[in-house]
């Protein structure tokens, strides 16, 4: 699965700020990032006047537009879709998806605590909060929290990130190159670690592998 880490905090606290920061030091380091907004208000994607606009008008139930750059899926639902739902709607060659909002998911959640803004953690009780962001770390609303960001360093905050979830969805397969490391996204570790086993499995003494090492060199 794809890990999935969500970016909460009270209103108008700059969840979009840091999800903008994230995303561009993130992608800086080879990741591919993919973003969730939840948004309890509702939202309308579609330009009045748009072919796409009068296809919902018209009473289509989905509507999708494709272009050789990009598609994006307008439909209608009966009840809002749970996280894990949504989250299989992405593309499977991304490294980490971050939600902006979904507090009341079981995702790992890092919470923004911004000085002045808010007298109390929304998620001190939630135990999917892994971390607050802050720029108030002597606040005594942060007692007991295990791990505690600043909130203005983008790099720490990235660091964080990479170093709990993206790395450790990595740590199952692994492919070195005439001595590189070579970064797979999660599509391409799911395709060697289910075609190796599905292989190595069939062999004699090898029905059930765990831990596989392969080396090819060429003579």
């Amino acid at each position: 699965m794809i890990p999935v880490l969500s970016i909460v905090g009270s209103s108008d606290c700059g969840k979009t700020t840091l999800l903008e920061n994230l995303i561009r030091e993130l992608s800086g380091r080879g990741y591919k990032v993919g973003t969730i907004k939840h948004d309890v208000h509702g939202f309308d994607i579609d330009k009045e006047g748009k072919d796409t606009y009068r296809h919902k008008q018209a009473g289509a139930h989905s509507v999708l537009i494709s272009s050789p750059w990009k598609y994006a899926l307008i439909s209608d639902v009966d009840s809002e879709k749970p996280l894990d739902e949504i989250v299989g709607f992405m593309p499977l060659e991304l490294d980490i998806i971050l939600t902006e909002g979904f507090k009341s998911a079981d995702k790992p959640k890092i919470e923004i605590f911004r000085k002045n803004h808010s007298d109390e953690l929304l998620c001190a009780d939630n135990p999917s909060l892994v971390a607050v962001a802050t720029n108030d770390k002597n606040n005594s609303a942060l007692e007991g929290i295990k791990n505690i960001l600043d909130l203005d360093n983008t790099k720490e905050i990235a660091d964080f990130i990479e170093k709990h979830y993206i790395q450790k969805s990595y740590g199952r397969v692994s492919l070195t190159v005439n001595g590189e490391k070579i970064k797979l996204n999660q599509f391409a570790r799911d395709i060697v670690e289910s075609t190796l086993k599905g292989v190595i499995s069939q062999l004699k003494g090898c029905e059930n592998p765990k831990d596989i090492d392969i080396k090819i060199k060429d003579i």
